[in-house]
């Protein structure tokens, strides 16, 4: 699994004009289920995004997690974070998921996080989404669980 993490001061998702997902601090994290995924690397997804030590401490150390802090959480789908620009200019996207598997990996860590944490939102899957950000830092941490 596939993830891009971003630490915010605040972030929201629109389909169609309208505002699906938004939180204030916090992470808006991007995730990406690849073929070989099952909900044991969603799991795993979830425990390292969950204890993430990359919010800001009293003295502005990056040593917090969003589970410390109890900022929000924004997970959105994003199939392209599996592309393959290596063959051509055109990116391949084989080492996405397909679509049924995705989506219900996806619907997994989303599970999962609301589990154990009290406040997330969401994107759309499969969905034309306009994600809006204001990163904080920045800081932006790739993550991949396998």
């Amino acid at each position: 699994m596939i993830g891009l993490v971003q630490r915010v001061k605040q972030a929201r998702v629109e389909v169609d004009g309208s505002t699906v997902g938004a939180i204030g601090p916090g992470l808006l994290v991007l995730v990406c289920a690849e073929p070989a995924d099952t909900e044991v690397q969603a799991r795993r997804f979830v425990d390292k995004m969950l204890k993430l030590r990359i919010l800001a401490d009293e003295v502005g150390r990056m040593n917090r997690s969003v589970q410390d802090t109890g900022g929000g959480l924004l997970i959105v789908s994003q199939f392209t974070l599996a592309a393959d620009t290596a063959g051509g200019n055109r990116p391949s996207f084989t080492g996405a998921a397909p679509a049924d598997q995705g989506r219900r990996l996806y619907e997994a860590v989303l599970a999962l996080a609301r589990e154990r944490h009290p406040q997330v939102a969401c994107g759309e899957f499969g969905a034309d989404m306009q994600v809006h950000l204001v990163n904080d830092g920045p800081v932006t941490i790739p993550l991949r669980v396998t």
